[in-house]
């Protein structure tokens, strides 16, 4: 009876291409929780009576679950297996999720917002795992193209979805999130049924809790390069997420909450298509080639606040997802050819230690200097930044080439 309730699971289980799509669906489906907040801030901060620094404040703190989900929870799927893992990661979503949906102060909203970081972070690394040992061959790069891509996939249509509820549905706090559970519980199932690839799993007391995060010496000089570009690449991604539908409605005196999902949708959508469609350029020249665009992207952001300018915003947009797509693998790329093979997972954690920082620690400093002077000269600052960072890491990048 045992052996034939196993036969009928493993054959009920989705295998193949399912498998794959179920996987991707996932991490798209837990990334688009991140940036559904992102045409609501304006409303938010109107409804709870904020100020701009703590929006930004609200869109950091989600860093502080990445950043435990990354230190304390980045094996996890290797003991437990990448199912339980899942299952896990989209079980911390819904808990997220109807937090937000029950939001009436900004403690839910914080609280919400490190949930969801925890999730995406647990999901993440268990979901490109998951799809580099359903990927049958030898070629397994197609699984961090799939990943990262379906990442940003996810980001835009959580945003654009957000967007358009928020302006043409009623309740916009409320009725973004009740579609968004829907969604979780159709992936979740998808999940539920998808094959195991991880042949002896263990359990969850079995998950080590002790961080393991270092650059080894001789590879630190190397490892600037990779490293200011991750940091520059999610700055400019953070940026967008946390102010730009602010600055839409401030300086370019565009109030429809659409508008600010489309724009990030743009973002997402651009940089899904750069990471599918440049898979050719070697990981170094992927890696530059963003940090040279990196100037013009923030070149283009303060001139559409000056000249209120919704085509440079639209143009800067454009510059902004082939910069963050490019810094975002290239980066990783690098990473991973300079890390010694036998550290090679403490390496790529400091990589996105820095990427995670970048995510959070400009939008803070936008949003103190907001307040202190005005956008724009908080913006021509995070532009001096990256500009700065960009040539800091090109010549290490030149000089360290080989």
């Amino acid at each position: 009876m045992t052996s034939y309730t196993q036969t009928m699971t493993r054959d009920s289980e989705l295998g193949g291409g399912a498998a794959k799509a179920a996987v991707a669906a996932m991490i798209a489906a837990l990334f688009a929780g991140s940036t559904a907040l992102t045409p609501l801030y304006v409303i938010y901060k109107q409804a709870f009576g904020f100020s701009q620094i703590t929006l930004t404040l609200v869109y950091a703190v989600y860093v502080v679950g990445n950043l435990a989900a990354l230190l304390f929870f980045g094996r996890v799927s290797d003991v437990v297996g990448r199912r339980p893992a899942g299952l896990a990661a989209m079980a911390i979503a819904v808990v997220s999720a109807l937090l937000f949906l029950l939001a009436e102060n900004l403690a839910w909203l914080d609280i919400a917002r490190i949930l969801s970081g925890l999730g995406i972070g647990v999901g993440a690394g268990a979901g490109t795992a998951w799809l580099a040992e359903l990927i049958e061959g030898k070629d397994k790069s197609r699984a961090a193209v799939i990943a990262t891509s379906t990442n940003f996939i996810g980001l835009g249509v959580g945003a654009l979805v957000s967007g358009l509820l928020a302006q043409y549905a009623p309740w916009p706090l409320r009725l973004t999130f009740a579609v968004y559970l829907v969604l979780l519980a159709l992936v979740t199932l998808l999940i539920w049924r998808t094959q195991e690839t991880v042949s002896r799993p263990g359990r969850f007391s079995d998950v080590s809790l002790r961080p393991r995060l270092s650059v080894p010496d001789d590879i630190r000089a190397q490892f600037v390069a990779p490293a200011v570009t991750g940091f520059g690449a999610m700055a400019l991604v953070g940026f967008y997420a946390a102010l730009a539908p602010s600055i839409l409605a401030q300086q370019l005196h565009a109030t429809n909450h659409a508008e600010a999902g489309g724009l990030f949708f743009e973002l997402s959508m651009v940089a899904a298509v750069t990471i599918v469609g440049t898979t050719w350029l070697t990981s170094r020249s992927t890696m530059l080639a963003a940090l040279v665009l990196m100037i013009p992207t923030v070149a283009l952001i303060v001139a559409a606040q000056v000249y209120a300018s919704m085509s440079l915003m639209i143009a800067a947009t454009a510059v902004c997802g082939v910069a963050a797509a490019l810094g975002y693998r290239g980066g990783l790329q690098v990473v991973n050819q300079i890390a010694p093979a036998d550290r090679r997972a403490e390496v790529v954690s400091a990589f996105f230690i820095c990427c995670f920082c970048g995510n959070a620690l400009p939008v803070i400093g936008i949003g103190i200097l907001s307040n202190l002077a005005n956008a724009t000269v908080a913006s021509l600052a995070f532009a001096g930044m990256i500009t700065v960072f960009s040539l800091v890491a090109l010549g290490f990048g030149a000089k360290y080439a080989r």
